[in-house]
Order: structure tokens, then sequence, then C-alpha cells
């Protein structure tokens, strides 16, 4: 599928790229930018789109902008992160007539305190009421929540969301979620903040991303996961393990169990086998 253009700097989509998109994922437009709507295109999105960091552990140029997302994961067959996956969510959104705020937050700002604000794009949605919509946290939830205090379950997996100490609300993902948490407040939303901790977790050394391989995509019950060369399926009640075993393993992987278009399969397994090795 062709892209279309786009400024770098559009947080919305043009006409001709939201059809693209509604085709990508295979869905029509909603009748009303209604929940019953939100929740349909945010469980397409989740089953089109798989949540994958490639461009942090290669090496490969990224951006922040919904408009660099749409060419990526419309116009190619590829995935995203956080800001890509969300990012692209909200753009189609705000297009179809939705009232979306992109959130400033911090996964695993439990653990690694303020300096994790920014490695995280979420959105509140405005209906008749602020929901949390959330494509980009890879193994969370695949509708969307209203954004209040208290228990949340889906497919038989358990999240919440709390209230913080400091006056934020925590995100609280299942037992067996990548990430265990993530922090924002209802409104906040800071841009800056967002593209400086982008450019830390792409080029940095100790980004978690560029050095280990994370690919995720949900399935009817639950999600499949990559890490590294470890290719695990989870459900509600069971995780099961798999290994790749070779560069032509991975290849078929992308394919078959993620849908990405991925030729460089081999550098991507030069670079697992490397990131592997114990360093002296």
């Amino acid at each position: 599928m062709p892209t279309v253009p786009a400024s770098e700097n559009d947080m919305t989509l043009t006409a001709s790229q939201l059809d693209a998109y509604l085709a990508r994922i295979k869905i029509d437009r909603p009748e009303a930018p209604d929940l019953p709507g939100l929740s349909r295109l945010h469980r397409a999105h989740l089953m089109t789109f798989t949540f994958e960091a490639l461009d942090a552990f290669m090496g490969w140029p990224s951006s922040i902008t919904p408009a660099s997302a749409f060419a990526k994961m419309v116009g190619g067959r590829r995935g995203g992160w956080c800001y890509e996956m969300n990012g692209l969510f909200g753009a189609a959104l705000d297009a179809l007539g939705f009232r979306v705020t992109r959130l400033c937050g911090g996964v695993n700002r439990a653990i690694l305190g303020d300096i994790a604000i920014g490695n995280h794009l979420t959105l509140r949605v405005d209906l008749d009421a602020p929901y949390l919509a959330e494509v980009g946290v890879a193994d969370a939830i695949v509708e969307p929540v209203p954004l209040e205090i208290g228990p949340i379950s889906q497919r038989g997996f358990d999240f919440s969301i709390a209230p913080t100490q400091d006056g934020w609300l925590r995100f609280n993902n299942h037992v067996h979620g990548i990430a265990h948490s993530f922090d924002f407040r209802v409104d906040y939303s800071d841009e800056a903040a967002m593209a400086a901790t982008h450019a830390w977790l792409m080029q940095d050394p100790g980004s978690p991303f560029t050095n280990a391989l994370a690919v995720l995509r949900h399935t009817a019950s639950g999600y499949i996961a990559l890490h590294n060369d470890r290719l695990r399926t989870v459900t509600s009640g069971s995780v099961s393990e798999q290994h790749i075993t070779s560069a032509d393993h991975l290849a078929d992987t992308f394919e078959t169990v993620f849908d990405l278009d991925i030729p460089q399969a081999g550098q991507v397994w030069d670079k697992i086998q490397a990131a592997s090795r114990p360093r002296v």
C-alpha cells in the first residue's frame, strides 16, 4: 500500500491517510465517535499491529510523530512501540472526531522514579466520561477502560488503576506483564519530555530497547512475545516457551507469527547472538 505524504509534525491524519488506516485494520468508519466505535477501533488496531522495538535494537531511524508511524505501519508492514502505536491510534481517533489528549507517562516509574517520565505515551479519550485508550504498552488491555480508580478485567487478565502518593495515577499490569506499571496524570502532556526520552531510548547503551529485542502480538486469548531468542505464548491461565534457533527460524517467526516484513532478519539474528554473549 503506498504511503500518503504528510507533514512530519502532523498529529492527525488526512482523509486519504485515514481511509488507508481503516483499510489496514479492516474496519469501517464508526458511525459516531462513541464508546462502541472506540472499542472496535482499539481492538482492531491491536489485532492488526505488532508491538515491536526493532528500530531501537538495530539502530534504525525512528521518529516520534504520527506521520512517521503512518508511513512505517500503514505504508509498510511494520509495527511500532508506544510512541508509534498510541501515536498513530490517537491521530486516527482525532481524524474520526474523537476528543483525544496525548498524555506523557512513565513506565515502571514505581521502580525508576521520575526519570521514567516521558518514556511512555498514552491517550485520554473524552466521551460521556474520560477513557484510557492504551494500545502501546504491549501486553495490557485490548479495549479502552473508564479513566477511574479501580480493578479492570479483560480476557481473564487482571489490571487496575490506582492513585500514587504524589498525585499520579498508576496503571498496574497483569501478573505476567512485561512492564509492571505505568504512571500518568489525566491533564499532563509534555511533548518535549517524550521527544527527549525517545531519543535516549533509541540511542543510549543503557536503554532496555537497545540491549534486547522486544516484539509482541495480541491473540484472541492472550499474546505471543519475543524477547531476544525466547518466544513465549501467554494466556490468562498458561505460559509456554520455545527458543528461536536460527536466522531462518527468526525470519519465519517475523512473517508467520508477527506479520512483520523484516528483510534484514539475518542482521537481527546476528545482533541477538551478540547481545546474548556474556560480556568480558
